[in-house]
């Protein structure tokens, strides 16, 4: 009877092992607050223990008001983050094919650029009221400079010869835009859409707290003014770790199979 050589596969081990490597800071932090709380025997109203946010988080999933408040800040997030793309998109594209557009937007965009996110925030309640909109307006504020100056960056890198390669083909506009400048700008793009998507999540956290009533900003809001600092830090919690796994399982590895797609880094 033949032996069969049994091959192990590292990959289970090394995402085992990055995985660990990532929750030991986390959990040590966990560690270090109850000792610190413990040891000072910190007022609960300044900041609770461990214990005590445990509780209240589990009250509010109780309740059933955390899944409303993540579903409602989730949902914002998800349309402001869409209509930003779909617009800043086709403005990069167009000014990194054309210098006039170029030119005359620049200056519009680095301006505006630095007024994203939670600067519009008082306006954007004067236009559309406190709700959904200003929210989503918010959000898209904070996408859509970012994302259209990285494609912006991502066309102009697509070096001239193979435009003008593709062009000699006999390549229509929709083909040259669909198969070069596209392609060409994905991983930027994608850059700029995790990056966004960082300011984005900032900006609908502030924006719940002054035009919603219901969101995890609001969450944060309002255990304030019932001095529920085990919900404040619970509600911190939650939003850390929701844009954690955003990042993590959906935007990083989407950068990452991006760049590794279109031959920039070689994959490991």
């Amino acid at each position: 009877m033949s032996e069969q050589a049994v091959t192990f596969s590292p990959m289970p081990y090394r995402r085992t092992w990055q995985a660990v490597k990532f929750l030991t800071p986390l959990l040590l932090l966990v560690v270090l607050w109850q000792l610190i709380v413990t040891l000072f025997n910190v007022n609960p109203r300044i900041f609770p223990d461990v214990p005590t946010v445990v509780r209240a988080g589990w009250g509010t999933i109780a309740d059933g008001s955390l899944i409303s408040h993540v579903g409602a800040s989730l949902w914002r997030v998800s349309v402001g983050t869409f209509i930003g793309i779909v617009t800043a998109v086709p403005l990069g594209i167009a000014m990194g094919v054309s210098r006039g557009v170029s030119d005359f937007l620049s200056p519009l965009l680095r301006f505006f650029s630095v007024l994203a996110g939670i600067a519009w925030i008082p306006i954007a309640t004067l236009w559309f009221g406190y709700g959904f909109g200003a929210i989503t307006f918010v959000i898209f504020n904070a996408v859509f400079f970012i994302v259209a100056y990285n494609t912006l960056l991502g066309v102009s890198t697509i070096p001239m010869p193979l435009r003008h390669a593709a062009a000699s083909l006999g390549v229509s506009r929709w083909q040259m835009l669909t198969h070069v400048l596209l392609p060409g700008a994905l991983p930027n793009i994608v850059t700029g859409i995790r990056t966004g998507m960082g300011f984005a999540w900032r900006g609908l956290i502030a924006a719940e707290m002054i035009a919603t009533n219901v969101g995890l900003g609001y969450m944060l809001f309002l255990a304030r003014d019932f001095y529920r600092t085990e919900v404040i830090v619970f509600a911190m919690i939650v939003i850390g770790i929701i844009w954690l796994v955003l990042d993590r399982l959906l935007l990083a590895p989407l950068e990452r199979s991006t760049i590794e797609r279109w031959g920039m880094v070689q994959r490991s």
